[in-house]
């Protein structure tokens, strides 16, 4: 899975970056999109994750639906607008895991998340490492582990995330930024020292059954 996610997730390195790229609002009815040719930093996530769990174009379809979407039904109200509700739902779905972090000590964050219309303001209790302890837990993050790095301010959980890429120079981050325009890659101690903010989690994406998704495992070693 590590594999497969730094392949799809180096293939969109220069795309550009897109605010609100996906359709659907509390006034307008929701389309279900799966564009490749711009992300912000949750779709740029998600998109990269269902390629990786996917063979065929049809489990991409359905598996990018399920991961955007509570219980895979495309609508405005069931989408992951949360990173919380995202993280919750695909744990829940068997996408990804949380990392336990044994090394560091943690630290608890309420939050009473309302900064979208249409969405009534929710209750939100997030268990966070201080990134000043990033340093601990590095040797243990493997390529494709889903970053988040949540956020100071009171109505909001996490206010961005990316994807890890382990290399010859150490732990990178791939991420959609929208300060520079573009799906980039950079050195993850660099977007540490470069933002604010009250704490980072880490989820790892788990490994896919192929006799699950039916796929010849001869497709599988050729990909």
């Amino acid at each position: 899975m590590s594999d497969r996610i730094s392949f799809f997730a180096g293939e969109f390195l220069g795309r550009p970056y897109k605010p609100d790229p996906l359709i659907g609002s509390i006034s307008e009815a929701e389309v279900f999109t799966a564009s490749l040719d711009g992300f912000d930093c949750v779709t740029y996530i998600e998109t990269t994750l269902a390629l990786a769990r996917s063979f065929t174009v049809d489990q991409f379809i359905d598996n990018l639906r399920q991961i955007r979407y509570d219980g895979g039904r495309v609508a405005w109200k069931r989408r992951n607008h949360y990173m919380t509700s995202w993280i919750r739902n695909n744990v829940r779905a068997g996408v990804i895991a949380r990392v336990p972090i044994s090394a560091v000590p943690t630290v608890i964050r309420d939050r009473t998340l309302g900064v979208l219309r249409g969405i009534a303001a929710r209750p939100a209790r997030i268990r966070c490492m201080p990134k000043s302890f990033i340093g601990r837990i590095e040797p243990s993050l493997r390529t494709g582990d889903i970053i988040c790095f949540v956020s100071t301010r009171s109505n909001l959980d996490v206010f961005h995330a990316g994807l890890i890429e382990r290399g010859e120079e150490g732990v990178a981050l791939r991420h959609a930024s929208r300060s520079q325009g573009a799906v980039v890659e950079e050195r993850l101690g660099d977007f540490l020292r470069s933002n604010r903010m009250s704490g980072v989690m880490v989820v790892r994406p788990k490994e896919i059954d192929v006799r699950r998704v039916g796929v010849d495992r001869r497709a599988v070693a050729a990909v």
